[in-house]
């Protein structure tokens, strides 16, 4: 399910929050589902359920999972998502540093698309190509 990257730049509870949408994008994890509890979490990923607690709350923030009292975490509808303007912003300057550093590298914009498009492609379909 979610595989932590101990020598990654990206903090853990950042990778947790990418890799859970990931999976909900590719339908590995459907609306309406149950997620473990952060210590399930915490103990199936081998990390400190801080950071898995900070992973959900940044999640439930976003408006991918809610948590019921006493019942759980779940997943939300991907209607149900809020998208802020600072959300379509932090996106934006991801998306510039990203073709920044690929032309930097000498990858052109063509491949950049194509990459784009299988990506998009891969989670439409919820395989990995």
């Amino acid at each position: 399910m979610i595989v932590i990257n101990e020598r990654s730049p990206i903090p853990i509870y950042e990778q947790i929050i990418q890799q859970l949408k990931e999976l909900i994008l590719k339908g590995a994890v459907t609306s309406g589902e149950k997620l473990p509890s952060v210590r399930e979490l915490s103990a199936t990923i081998l990390v400190n359920p801080n950071t898995v607690s900070k992973a959900y709350q940044e999640l439930e923030r976003q408006g991918v999972i809610e948590t019921l009292r006493g019942k759980g975490t779940y997943v939300c509808s991907q209607q149900a998502a809020k998208i802020t303007p600072e959300m379509l912003e932090q996106i934006r300057q991801s998306l510039k540093q990203t073709v920044l550093e690929a032309s930097y590298a000498g990858i052109s914009g063509e491949q950049l698309k194509t990459w784009i498009d299988q990506y998009l492609l891969e989670l439409r379909s919820g395989t990995n190509a």
